[in-house]
């Protein structure tokens, strides 16, 4: 196990850092609007109705922008839970760590897909 994860490790890296990238930048600033700004009045609410953002998924880039906004992010979770794991002493079970928390994440990512080909 400890050599298919060697060999997909760029893979994993490259969902970590865009996990990162929407995590730290888009998220942030949902959180912020929705959050904060929409229940302070800043915002309008009715800036997040139905109708406005019924067009972002009927669009082809923005269903693969709300199936990143929901998958990245796991990626991100599931890497830092490993290094996690290895920094408290896990370094003898982290084939096993990472591969349960990749699959846990693959899961997510398959989930996420399913659920804007739906919308």
């Amino acid at each position: 196990m400890k050599a298919f994860l060697l060999r997909i490790e760029p893979v994993i890296w490259l969902l970590f850092g865009q996990g990162i990238l929407l995590g730290t930048i888009l998220l942030t600033g949902w959180i912020l609007v929705v959050g904060l700004l929409m229940p302070l009045g800043i915002v309008p609410a009715e800036a997040l109705r139905y109708e406005r953002a019924q067009p972002l998924a009927a669009n082809i880039v923005g269903r693969i922008v709300l199936a990143a906004m929901m998958a990245l992010p796991l990626w991100k979770g599931a890497h830092h839970l490993r290094s996690l794991a290895v920094d408290f002493g896990g370094a003898e079970r982290d084939a096993r760590v990472g591969a349960t928390l990749y699959l846990i994440a693959s899961i997510g990512t398959a989930w996420a897909i399913l659920a804007v080909a739906r919308l």
